[in-house]
């Protein structure tokens, strides 16, 4: 389904004010003036404020996923798999910032049902990176670690980015993500020091 272009403007601004005041603390009326409109026209394009968030958070999950699952299915070893996911994760909190700090922050405004759906999703797309590790394990690619904690602890380190990444900034996208990766593989693959 192709959106009007009145509803990706809406988007468009409720997600920037998402992501600047928090959703709770946006109203129907700061999206609406944000766009120069009366509060009651925004209706004509959307039936609630949580259906906005739906709809962006949705798009971003689609985004992820879209991007990520090829890359865990592939046919490579767990190292060169997991470069790429980092590779692709970054790119998508990059280059869509203001949408994945919503759908990374704000989901959970979402009412039981849809949140419940929201969260089914995430863990599927945890579980491409728990999966990956596991299997870098089996093949010996990756020491044995808890891959449930090694996949959190690394979407954790990726989403974070989404708070502090700057275009501007010193390093560009691929530049952090090859940082992160390099990282994550070496800690993956250097036997652990007990004391």
């Amino acid at each position: 389904m192709v959106e009007s272009p009145r509803r990706q403007q809406i988007e468009d601004a409720a997600s920037a004010l998402f992501r600047e005041r928090g959703y709770a603390a946006t109203s129907v009326r700061d999206i609406a003036q944000a766009l120069n409109l009366q509060g009651g026209s925004l209706y004509a394009h959307m039936a609630s404020k949580e259906d906005v968030l739906w709809s962006i958070v949705s798009r971003a999950a689609d985004r992820f996923n879209a991007e990520v699952a090829p890359l865990a299915a592939e046919q490579a070893s767990g190292s060169i798999r997991l470069r790429k996911m980092i590779r692709a994760h970054v790119e998508v909190v990059t280059s869509d910032q203001k949408n994945a700090a919503v759908f990374l922050h704000e989901w959970r405004f979402l009412s039981q049902e849809r949140r419940d759906q929201m969260a089914a999703r995430r863990d599927a797309y945890e579980a491409l990176f728990r999966r990956v590790i596991d299997e870098g394990i089996g093949t010996g690619d990756f020491e044995a670690v808890d891959s449930r904690l090694t996949a959190m602890a690394i979407l954790s380190s990726l989403n974070g980015i989404a708070t502090w990444y700057r275009p501007a900034g010193a390093l560009g996208a691929r530049d952090i993500a090859d940082q992160y990766a390099d990282l994550f593989l070496r800690a993956l693959t250097t036997a652990r020091i007990r004391p």
